[in-house]
């Protein structure tokens, strides 16, 4: 149990903290990982305090850890250019231009869900799209939390999906699998439920119109978004769809004269500054991970989990538990993925589960919790947005709902079939 306290310092410290101010994201992630890291090299038994930081060193150099923080810096740059360059709003606009009458609801919804694919991060998609739901509630007196829950659940469609997103890539690399082949194993969890969700809509907002006022943006700002999920849904290694992409925003940004070389060159590095928290926390989450590993943490806690596991079933469902803990402990979905990918990633071996169901199983279940706490990064923002609670928000989530639902019910028929 002593291996495992680092665990229970980094909730204690991060919750208590959090708690106290009254605020889920006024203690910063990386003060509580740095305060469990030192504990943990402290705690390392029979060993010169040098050879505890090279462990912990070793760990956070990991050759996994080392993609993901190149991916994250490629992924901040394309994302901050691109949205620079107009791409954002050009999507949003784009979408909800050629909404059918009549169909404003499931229009959104999929405008929410295309937005976030294309830009892989739920956050950006709720900025963008919240206040167009709180205007469009405003104009056709559509109840507003159910429009803002539209704009939120389909912005977790993206989130679970994009190659872009935070939760794909540390899904994808703690477990090993590729990002393509994860998507297509994630696709049949994530696709019924936003089918389902969607006919809901359209039964639910058949007498709601879409706005008049739409403006067209310039179209071809959106192709560097484009070009990303059809390079990378082709199998393309991510680190070079990634920098097409950059090179594409680009171009088209300087050529529309939507900024200079310069603007573009600042944009890049405001993006990859933007990643430079969940970079230091990936780090010191992999060295605090490695020094519990040495001391026998992750072992004793799979041997605990998997005391009574009769099968993959069981190992899927451990799993399933295991993120969505962490999820609600610590109300960032990426984090909870980096947090127990890596034992995830032992159970899923040690029960032969396919690399990339296990993948879509961490990233699926950690959206579900994501999109269903009170106290997350999405609801917040959404519910400020709009002048409302988290909680009115929070009965009208049907597409997190439906996607937990259908994951747990995968896990008990074993769907999808191919790789289970």
């Amino acid at each position: 149990m002593l291996a495992l306290s680092p665990f229970i310092v980094f909730m204690v410290v991060y919750l208590v903290g959090s708690l106290l101010a009254g605020d889920f994201y006024k203690l910063p992630l990386t003060v509580a990982f740095l305060i469990a890291s030192a504990y943990a090299i402290c705690i390392t038994p029979k060993l010169p305090l040098k050879e505890r930081i090279n462990i912990f060193s070793r760990g956070s150099g990991n050759e996994n850890i080392m993609l993901m923080v190149w991916i994250f810096v490629l992924a901040g740059a394309f994302a901050k250019i691109a949205g620079q360059m107009g791409a954002i709003d050009a999507t949003v606009n784009l979408t909800l231009r050629f909404l059918p009458s009549g169909m404003l609801l499931p229009g959104l919804f999929v405008a929410a869900c295309f937005i976030s694919l294309s830009i892989g991060t739920s956050v950006g998609t709720v900025v963008a799209l919240t206040p167009v739901a709180v205007g469009i509630a405003e104009q056709t007196g559509t109840t507003l939390p159910l429009m803002v829950a539209i704009v939120v659940g389909g912005a977790f469609f993206g989130d679970n999906l994009s190659f872009i997103s935070d939760t794909t890539i540390v899904a994808t690399q703690t477990q090993g699998c590729k990002m393509n082949d994860k998507f297509k194993a994630n696709i049949w969890l994530a696709l019924p439920a936003a089918i389902l969700v969607l006919v809901a809509y359209i039964f639910i907002g058949k007498d709601v119109h879409v706005p008049t006022d739409i403006v067209l943006m310039e179209w071809y700002k959106v192709i560097p978004y484009i070009a990303v999920l059809v390079l990378a849904t082709a199998g393309i290694n991510v680190l070079v769809v990634l920098l097409i992409g950059i090179l594409l925003a680009g171009c088209i940004g300087i050529l529309s004269g939507s900024f200079d070389l310069m603007n573009a060159l600042s944009a890049m590095g405001e993006g990859i500054m933007g990643m430079s928290e969940l970079i230091i926390v990936t780090l010191l989450a992999g060295g605090m991970l490695a020094l519990i590993r040495h001391n026998g943490g992750i072992d004793y806690l799979i041997r605990v989990l998997t005391l009574h596991i009769r099968g993959k079933r069981g190992a899927k469902l451990t799993i399933a538990l295991l993120v969505t803990l962490a999820d609600l402990c610590t109300a960032n979905n990426t984090i909870a993925l980096v947090t127990v990918g890596p034992m995830a990633r032992e159970i899923a071996d040690r029960y032969g589960i396919d690399k990339r169901l296990s993948a879509s199983l961490l990233d699926t279940f950690s959206c579900f919790a994501q999109g269903m706490i009170p106290y997350g990064a999405q609801l917040l923002m959404a519910a400020g947005l709009a002048a409302i609670t988290p909680f009115e928000i929070m009965g009208y989530l049907y597409y997190p709902m439906a996607l937990g639902a259908i994951a747990l019910l995968g896990i008990f028929f074993r769907y999808p079939r191919k790789y289970s």
